[in-house]
């Protein structure tokens, strides 16, 4: 008898149970309000936003902390993100904190190798996670990896250095040249430089080149060792103003009066030089990392967006020296 009533019972909740689920919607909204989304519906998709990373050479050198600023600049102005990591001139730390930020998920990365042949394995891995690269300032070796260039002229940069030396120096003397091999951007300026200076009608000899690893100190002690064995030289040629700077401080420290010097960037600190009336900076070959810096970051909003980008931009170099010094300010970059 008790299985019998069950089973009634059970027959019944079945059959309440089919009822409700025919049951139709009928009359307003409010009386058949359904929880989530309709059918109809679909979840508006968030917009869409990107993180970038930024690798430069050295982020104690003005020139990239300024680069990476107008860069940063663009990006969070446009609502993303920008990932900064300093290498310290340490190629193997570069790339190894480029495999770091492919693993924070950036989407396209602003890069300027410490090492133009030895970042191609990180290169390889940006490739396969499908990072956009876009290299700032000094080119990779393997340019096929890259997705767009924006940078100076630089072999106009050393050539408009070596047409002034010319000036300068019309009857030619001794050279004595501060590089960096392993920046791209360095050798080119260098080599500007030197076809410059080869056409000159009273020769130029390069009687010192020095690898300076682009740092400071080690230009410092190059310098100083230059100017023992060769006290009778004319120029110095420097790849950057801090490797100028350098020079300045040796030909100040070996008391020489008639030594000129040329940097490549326009620092602040090399155009506070040239208002010295007494100074040894003879002149920088000028470029702007503001506007590199900020059409690099157009240049990766556009291209994540699938918008029309150039793949190669050169920004305009000039020299700076003291009758024009004024023009430019010496409290920030041109």
């Amino acid at each position: 008898m008790r299985k019998r009533k069950m089973s009634g019972v059970l027959l019944m909740l079945v059959c309440i149970f089919v009822l409700s689920a025919c049951k139709k919607n009928v009359g307003t909204p409010e009386d058949n309000a359904v929880s989530g989304v309709s059918q109809e519906e679909t979840p508006k998709e968030e917009e869409d936003t990107y993180v970038f990373g930024f690798s430069g050479i050295d982020m104690e050198n003005p020139y990239f902390i300024t680069l990476e600023s107008a860069i940063r600049e663009v990006v969070e102005k446009e609502g993303y993100e920008l990932i900064t990591k300093d290498p310290a001139s340490s190629p193997e730390d570069q790339e190894a904190q480029i495999r770091e930020m492919i693993q924070e998920g950036i989407d396209g990365i602003f890069l300027c190798p410490v090492d133009w042949e030895a970042i191609t394995p990180a290169l390889d891995a940006l490739k396969e996670a499908k990072v956009k690269i876009i290299n700032v300032d000094t080119q990779v070796k393997e340019m096929d990896y890259v997705d767009a260039y924006i940078g100076s002229n630089n072999v106009e940069a050393g050539y408009i250095c070596g047409e002034d030396l010319i000036e300068r120096c019309p009857e030619g003397g001794k050279v004595a040249i501060l590089e960096c091999p392993t920046q791209n951007s360095i050798n080119d300026r260098i080599t500007g430089f030197e076809e410059a200076i080869a056409k000159a009608e009273k020769g130029f000899e390069v009687v010192e080149r020095v690898d300076t690893n682009g740092e400071f100190e080690k230009a410092l002690g190059a310098a100083k060792e230059i100017l023992e064995k060769h006290p009778d030289v004319s120029a110095i040629m420097c790849g950057n103003d801090q490797l100028a700077v350098a020079a300045k401080t040796a030909v100040n420290l070996a008391g020489l009066k008639t030594v000129v010097i040329y940097g490549v960037d326009g620092s602040p600190d090399i155009k506070k030089e040239l208002k010295k009336a007494d100074g040894q900076i003879a002149g920088t070959a000028a470029q702007s990392p503001i506007n590199i810096g900020k059409t690099a970051a157009r240049t990766a909003i556009d291209m994540l967006n699938g918008e029309d980008y150039e793949t190669e931009i050169f920004e305009e170099v000039f020299m700076i020296d003291k009758d024009n010094v004024e023009m430019y300010g010496v409290d920030g970059w041109q």
